[in-house]
């Protein structure tokens, strides 16, 4: 970022000032395994404040390092290192006034070098304040003062990490004999963080039960990073609905301390759908349920829908907080009813891979919480990439991609299980009771270097890092009978209700609901095995998807090669299915009911969009105007695109300007007016925008500028469909189109005649975009004749 200067010290510049031979060593060095050399004699540190600090607020730490016995020494240095997904800060060293400045002072007047970086230390420790003694040296007792927004010349202080974390680490290292091998300190500051008042209300039902079985209702307020408050003592009012609950009181009180409200014992006595409204004491509403849907068919066979979020970690890896505190919150915060953990492979030592199965098996709850064992293998893309691995039972082997950071001795001894491609990893499971879906993280898979058609089962289109339906593509091209899920890939320790924050991540993490008779492990992998889910961007819609066939169609049961799968004879067929047909052409359903308006439909045969409808007509379409920009840089790790801009409209005038997918507290609209509107925005792959309520449908010009996009237009051209400008990188794209101005419509049901092809399969599958900007995607029904 920059240096600083304070009363105390004097720091050169970058380029002159740093000694030349100590930063050639230090850039041929770093990053380098820590030392365990005497850590006791390295000194000690300590921490004002030390009491917890509320997620995303602006608050000032001191923090004071204090050397040991060997003093430290000309050219040596410590490192104050936060763990890889933290977005506490960004320090900064230039702006006394702004946000996150930080000084540092030695005791002695030493001269001090500091830089804030990332990916210069080792994991989880990815983001460190390098702290180097450039003149001098410090002798034992002498210390190093870090003002972490040092609030003396004006700074509001530095914003504190925006999601909840029990122990919040300032891991000190230290280099005190200037060999660039550094040696952690015995105890490090640690803090809580805790979270804020809730401000954005959530109501959370099951989407799809037998009539007269109980469910469950959970209400919860989080505060304005995403995270579940425990803070709230209001009363709240219920309403339901289209269809009559039994049990639903009118009012429920919040308690402070618990971070959600339970209605327990609640029933439909009658199929139909109901939503649920929350009201506080004036009336206002404070949020709607996603929708219930209930059905008659008792039987046991009968497909009920479970939410799960099977791809996540905690701070035994690369995440926040525990293991165990990492499935409590996606159960009891996040209220998902399926959940596995997918820590990085190559940092899961032989005990903390003991203690997740011991952890999965004491935590799965048959007919009220399933928990799944398994980890990502983790392998360079170049080599087949991430690959999230599900064991339908505990006690199974890790097949590890490496033991890049576990390289003891005592975890050394199962290296020959180890997988380093994808094609090892295939081969090492074969026969083994488990499944693998390939994912796009900070590295992504490589689903054509190497794919099993009966282990994986199925491709993670979203997830925090962003939206990638070009992995979709990628499997149809190929001819993989792949399902479609959607997970969070979380790091930050909200598996289930899994937001970005203030870093790298592009967007609200994902969700699967699984079509399953029961809730328990054995059905949740028939229904992955047979790609019965669907994927969302983490909303709760309900989407059903069904083909009818005119003559009996050989439903295959597995997916180990045609002549030898087993069959059933059938007419209908649902997501996921694979099935031989005589049938020319298939009757196509789709029945969608949204968890907010819904905008639009889009059918896909292959990679092929065939159909697009939506719940209105052109006639319907009013004076709002949304602007969407979407798509990514590339694949791999740097895909973020910044899409800061403005727009001018010329002989109109804007009466309401709002964004939507905006996940970041500081991105969004940044000025407004009659005629103008500028924002802050990135997309990873995924889709956001802006809508304008202008004072004419049809009057002026609207003139837009981005860094990748330019563009002008009359806005009486802008219509019911799409006006594209394409941006080059990774379907990366600027878009126009008209909505009504209130779209109320969360009910869209479609039939449709699909051609099946003469050879080959045909798979057919939908999309589903809301007004809100979240987004569906179900698994497709494959067809071959």
């Amino acid at each position: 970022m920059g240096r600083t200067r304070t009363q105390k010290q004097h720091i050169r510049n970058n380029g002159a000032g740093l000694h030349a031979g100590h930063e050639r060593f230090r850039r041929k060095c770093e990053p380098v395994p820590y030392s365990e050399y005497r850590p006791e004699l390295m000194g000690h540190a300590t921490l004002l404040p030390a009491g917890p600090a509320e997620a995303g607020s602006y608050t000032s730490f001191t923090l004071v390092y204090t050397a040991g016995e060997f003093g430290l020494d000309d050219t040596g240095s410590i490192k104050i290192g936060f763990r890889f997904a933290t977005d506490f800060g960004p320090v900064q060293f230039d702006d006394p006034t702004a946000p996150g400045y930080t000084t540092v002072e030695a005791s002695n007047g030493a001269t001090l070098e500091a830089r804030w970086e990332f990916k210069r230390n080792i994991r989880p420790w990815s983001r460190s304040l390098y702290i180097g003694v450039m003149k001098h040296f410090l002798a034992p007792g002498d210390t190093i003062t870090i003002r972490f927004g040092d609030r003396r010349q004006g700074s509001p202080g530095i914003r504190m990490q925006t999601f909840c974390e029990e122990l919040f680490e300032f891991r000190v290292f230290t280099d005190v004999i200037a060999t660039y091998d550094y040696v952690a300190l015995p105890e490090s500051p640690k803090i809580s963080v805790v979270p804020g008042p809730g401000v954005d209300w959530h109501a959370v039902m099951p989407t799809l039960v037998r009539t007269g079985s109980p469910f469950k209702l959970r209400i919860k307020a989080n505060d304005a990073w995403g995270n579940p408050s425990d803070k709230m003592s209001d009363r709240l009012h219920l309403a339901c609905e289209q269809a009559d609950f039994s049990g639903l009181p009118e009012t429920v009180a919040c308690q402070p301390g618990e971070f959600a409200t339970t209605v327990d014992g609640l029933r439909l006595s009658e199929p139909g759908e109901a939503v649920v409204i929350v009201r506080d004491d004036a009336g206002e509403v404070l949020c709607r349920s996603n929708p219930i849907c209930a059905i008659a068919d008792a039987s046991a066979n009968a497909l009920l829908h479970f939410w799960g979020d099977t791809h996540g970690q905690s701070n035994e890896t690369l995440g926040t907080n525990t293991a165990r505190e990492y499935f409590c919150f996606g159960r009891d915060r996040a209220f998902l009813d399926v959940m596995g953990h997918q820590g990085n492979d190559f940092q899961i030592t032989g005990s903390f891979w003991k203690d997740l199965n011991g952890l999965t098996a004491e935590l799965d709850k048959p007919g009220e919480f399933v928990c799944i064992p398994g980890y990502e293998w983790s392998a360079n893309t170049a080599v087949g990439g991430d690959r999230n691995v599900h064991y339908r039972h505990e006690g199974e082997t890790i097949h590890r991609s490496s033991h890049a950071q576990i390289a003891d001795p005592t975890d050394m001894v199962d290296e020959e299980e180890d997988a380093h491609t994808a094609g090892l990893l295939f081969e090492k499971l074969k026969g083994k009771d488990c499944v693998v879906m390939a994912h796009v993280g900070g590295r992504y898979a490589d689903i054509t270097y190497a794919h099993d058609e009966t282990l994986e089962t199925a491709v993670e289109v979203h997830s925090d890092w962003g939206t990638f339906e070009w992995i979709v593509r990628d499997a149809l091209e190929k001819g993989y009978r792949i399902g479609i899920v959607g997970n969070s890939d979380g790091h930050k320790g909200r598996p289930g209700a899994s937001y970005p924050g203030a870093s790298f991540f592009g967007s609200q993490g994902g969700l699967t609901c699984f079509l399953a008779p029961r809730l328990d492990r054995d059905a949740i992998f028939e229904a992955m095995r047979r790609r019965h889910h669907y994927a969302t961007t983490g909303n709760r819609i309900l989407l059903d998807v069904s083909i009818a066939t005119e003559s009996d169609a050989a439903l295959l049961l597995t997916n180990g090669g045609q002549a030898a799968a087993e069959t059933s004879m059938v007419r209908k067929l649902i997501m996921g299915d694979i099935a031989r047909v005589t049938d020319e052409r298939v009757d196509l359903s789709v029945q969608v009911v949204g968890s907010a308006p819904i905008q639009r439909l889009d059918i896909f045969r292959g990679g092929d969009l065939i159909e697009t409808v939506r719940p209105f007509v052109a006639k319907d379409l009013g004076q709002r105007i949304r602007v969407t920009m979407e798509g990514a840089e590339y694949r791999g790790r740097a895909r973020t695109t910044v899409w800061d801009g403005s727009l001018k409209v010329n002989g109109n005038s804007i009466r309401r300007a709002e964004m939507f997918n905006n996940w970041n507290l500081d991105w969004g609209i940044r000025s407004q007016s009659e005629e103008a509107v500028s924002w802050k925005a990135v997309t990873t792959g995924n889709t956001c925008g802006i809508d304008l309520w202008l004072e004419e449908a049809a009057s002026g010009e609207i003139s837009i500028e981005t860094a990748h996009v330019s563009a002008s237009l009359e806005i009486r051209d802008i219509g019911i469909m799409d006006t594209v400008f394409e941006a080059g990188g990774l379907d990366r794209a600027l878009k126009l189109y008209r909505l009504p101005d209130a779209p109320h419509e969360v009910h869209l049901t479609h039939r449709m005649s699909v051609p099946v092809a003469e050879s080959g399969d045909t798979p057919v599958f939908v999309r589903v975009s809301q007004v809100d900007g979240h987004k569906a995607w179900s698994s497709p029904i494959y067809l071959y004749r």
